[in-house]
């Protein structure tokens, strides 16, 4: 296989389960620390009507399903990917991030979470990413 399209779709497998593996984090992170009766954490409005009523578990789970997301994600490309593997690992949470920062954009959280979650979640998780796959491919 071309080694281009073989990276192309090591880096779309890995968005694509890294943001099953984070919808999912989230949804548990909702079963186990439900939100109030009334709030609808589906939408936007929802969400940022909550926001002001969350204490610190409740960041838990989203802070997980951002940072092991990416790392999953940048994992399976480098994995996945024929040439520059740790390129493609950095490519999936530089994707991951921009995603955050979008959430941040549309619904503004404290700034301790925003800091935490821009700093450590996405380009650190997708380094460890592609390190381990990296290791499992020696």
């Amino acid at each position: 296989m071309n080694p281009t399209i073989r990276n192309i779709i090591g880096v779309v497998i890995g968005i694509v389960v890294g943001a099953f593996v984070n919808m999912n984090l989230i949804n548990l992170g909702h079963s186990i620390f439900p939100p109030p009766p009334g709030i609808d954490l589906t939408t936007m409005d929802g969400l940022k009507n909550y926001m002001p009523m969350m204490g610190y578990k409740d960041f838990i789970f989203p802070f997980l399903a951002h940072a092991l997301g990416t790392m999953v994600g940048a994992f399976l490309a480098a994995l996945i990917s024929a040439t520059h593997k740790m390129r493609m690992a950095y490519i999936v949470g530089f994707f991951f991030f921009l995603g955050g920062m979008s959430m941040i954009v549309m619904v503004p959280s404290p700034l301790w979470f925003t800091f935490t979650d821009l700093v450590i979640a996405y380009i650190p998780m997708a380094w460890l990413g592609g390190r381990l796959a990296g290791e499992i491919m020696k």
